[in-house]
């Protein structure tokens, strides 16, 4: 049953279906893993007479009169009726809500669940839920709170969810070993999905929450120390000759940094001991992980073999291409690129002179990775940001060659804990310094009242000669949102109102990859004074005249986010400047942003980061199907991630392959997950 699709299973209408499909609710099964956010403590029944102001809490009333139906203006009505108990009178208010008039019968008792208001006069409720006595549906109980879509409320959903759990039972096979949830003292998987929907106390929700956390946890960490074991249990391509790094270093017109140089040398350790490179170089903006990357693709090319580098845009391999072909050339070895635009003929070229090992190192991007792209002799593939790329996609990369090495590089520093899951499968190489010719950008945090100052500057920079960026938090104007957030759409067009004399142009995920390239190797020919983005351009061209990063509603991106589009700046001679731009008055918002103007060290605030807005917002909405944690959060579970994680060490140093009977559980169901995403697990 938990296949089925939930338009078989499920009497509800079309137009909920297509609801339940907006939340990736595809199956039963998608539907009973879909947990909730929160919950509220329905289940205390409280007096009227002993509420505290501003309580939020549960009472048991008598409606006293008939309710009192009255218009305020047009689209505006009030209801208003008054409930007892033995204790006291409330007066209850509802807004916009008619059916309230049929629905509360005088005499008759209802459950009210909602936030009070006492003064010395009176107490009163606004708005609270409601219904009958006798009901027991959605009051007297531990309440479970959903993310959901606009068009799908809470009441509906959850009578979905009751519909269908406890239905389910006997499709519910055990996950997990019985040794382990008796070593762990964890609950049997039924009662803990019975008890995260729908808890029947607190300390019944608290076991099924450890229980599928770690179950989580522990497959995860399961599957990619497999992943790990076998890399390493593969022997890479054994490399030698390492003489060309200290003549690209002789030929470079900067010294290389401490930390560049020992990242070098850990990869060529491994390359000289023929052990299969898989490691992961982190990074902050602007440490030099890319001339890292050249020297490991000359030792390769050095050694008589090929390398890939894939970017996730193409206007991110072309900088990459540019930057790096000239050392190439120096030491007689040819290099090319292959992107989605490059023409058939052109292609077609490409692919010939790869495949006869004419071409040693090929930049590019997902191109690279169409069946149609064979190396003659492949050795090492790079991946640049390689959150955005699924692990598909890497393994894809990875197919085309007898184990090649892989090396993935990020300039997104990320927290420990965060690393432990998302690349528990690599070795981690850290670029924890700056070139001395790496400029601080300074960065002010204001508010919407110092706009005639930020205008004011932003006009004295573009005069100088110099160039900037403006990020918005939308793309077009929103419906949805409360708040007044800009848009680039509209804030495009007036700017370029207020600024007639300066070129402005905007850019946005939505527009085709070859508009947004072309818009980009205009601003960086200084074509363009001031790009109006989105954060697409968070990972973007290196533009040295680039001095000046405004962000509009900061306090809608995360601290990590807002350090990468810092990034963008400071990358030439020129003084550059970061400025936030809030109107946001609650007290944790601003101290939340003046960790940016405070320190430029990456991991410092990633670490904050995600402390405070946790792993979902790291890396954005979409982590590029790497990690799907469905209920664990690496902060607040962080303890169960540490014991989910010494628990697979011990399980897999016992039983590598998982082969023994009393892990059968666990190897089916760690295959089962990893094989969502093409992965393969254990043998």
């Amino acid at each position: 049953m938990l296949e089925l699709p939930i338009e078989k299973a499920l009497g509800v209408s079309q137009s909920r279906l297509a609801l339940l499909k907006k939340l990736k609710i595809e199956t039963i099964e998608d539907l009973i893993c879909y947990y909730p956010r929160g919950y509220e403590d329905r289940s205390q029944l409280r007096e009227i007479a002993s509420l505290k102001n501003g309580e939020t809490a549960l009472i048991k009333g008598t409606v006293a009169e008939e309710p009192a139906l009255s218009r305020i203006r047009k689209n505006l009505c009030m209801i208003k009726v008054k409930v007892f108990d033995d204790s006291g009178m409330m007066q209850i208010t509802f807004f916009n809500q008619k059916f309230v008039v049929s629905s509360l019968k005088k005499g008759e008792t209802y459950l009210f669940y909602g936030k009070a208001k006492v003064d010395y006069r009176s107490i009163s409720m606004s708005s609270p839920v409601f219904e009958p006595e006798n009901s027991n549906r959605h009051m007297g109980h531990i309440i479970p709170l959903y993310s959901l879509t606009k068009g799908l409320s809470q009441k509906v959903f959850t009578n979905i969810m009751a519909g269908v759990v406890g239905t389910v039972d006997e499709d519910l096979e055990e996950t997990l070993p019985t040794y382990l949830k008796e070593r762990l003292h964890l609950c049997d998987r039924v009662f803990a999905f019975h008890n995260i929907h729908f808890p029947r106390s607190f300390e019944a929700l608290e076991a099924a929450k450890q229980r599928l956390v770690f179950e989580e946890l522990l497959f995860l960490q399961l599957g990619q120390l497999s992943m790990n074991r076998l890399s390493q249990a593969s022997h890479g391509i054994r490399l030698t000759n390492f003489k060309i790094v200290e003549r690209l270093n002789e030929m470079l017109p900067f010294e290389l940094t401490n930390a560049q140089k020992r990242v070098i040398r850990e990869i060529c350790a491994d390359f000289r001991d023929g052990k299969q490179l898989n490691r992961l170089i982190q990074g902050d903006v602007g440490s030099g992980k890319t001339i890292v990357a050249c020297a490991i693709m000359l030792v390769a090319a050095n050694n008589g073999y090929q390398s890939a580098l894939m970017a996730p845009t193409e206007i991110l391999a072309v900088q990459h291409y540019d930057g790096l072909k000239g050392y190439f050339e120096a030491f007689g070895f040819v290099s090319d690129i292959l992107t989605g635009s490059t023409p058939k003929k052109r292609k077609k070229e490409i692919l010939e002179r790869l495949k006869n090992n004419e071409i040693q190192i090929l930049f590019g991007t997902h191109a690279i990775l169409e069946d149609d792209v064979e190396f003659a002799k492949f050795a090492l593939c790079i991946t640049d940001e390689q959150h955005r790329f699924g692990v598909k996609q890497r393994n894809s990369l990875y197919s085309k060659g007898e184990n090649p090495h892989t090396l993935v590089m990020t300039a997104t520093p990320i927290p420990r804990t965060l690393a432990l899951i998302m690349y528990s499968d690599l070795d981690v190489s850290v670029i924890d310094e700056l070139p001395p010719n790496r400029q601080k950008v300074e960065t002010y945090c204001v508010s919407e009242g110092s706009r005639t100052r930020i205008d004011a500057f932003l006009s004295r920079e573009l005069k100088d000669g110099s160039q900037a960026y403006i990020v918005c938090p939308l793309v077009e104007e929103s419906e949805t949102m409360t708040e007044q957030l800009k848009n680039v759409t509209d804030y495009t067009r007036q700017l370029k109102e207020k600024f007639p004399d300066f070129r402005m142009e905007l850019l946005h995920g939505k527009m085709k990859s070859k508009d947004k390239d072309e818009i980009m190797m205009r601003f960086k020919n200084h074509e363009v004074d001031v790009l109006v983005s989105t954060t697409v351009i968070e990972v973007g061209v290196n533009v040295p005249n680039a001095t000046l990063m405004i962000v509009e509603n900061a306090e809608r991106f995360g601290l990590a986010q807002l350090h990468q589009l810092r990034g963008r700046v400071g990358r030439g001679k020129k003084k550059s400047y970061c400025i936030l731009v809030s109107s946001a008055t609650a007290r944790n918002t601003r101290e939340r942003l003046k960790v940016l103007c405070q320190t430029n060290d990456g991991f410092q605030i990633s670490e904050q980061d995600l402390r405070q807005r946790g792993p979902g917002d790291f890396f954005g909405t979409d982590q590029s199907g790497f990690v799907d944690l469905k209920i664990a959060n690496l902060i607040g579970d962080v303890k169960v991630l540490e014991l989910a994680s010494r628990t697979a060490k011990k399980i897999l140093a016992e039983d590598p392959e998982l082969s023994d009977r009393k892990n059968y559980l666990l190897k089916k169901n760690v295959k089962k997950l990893f094989l969502k995403n093409g992965v393969k697990v254990f043998n």
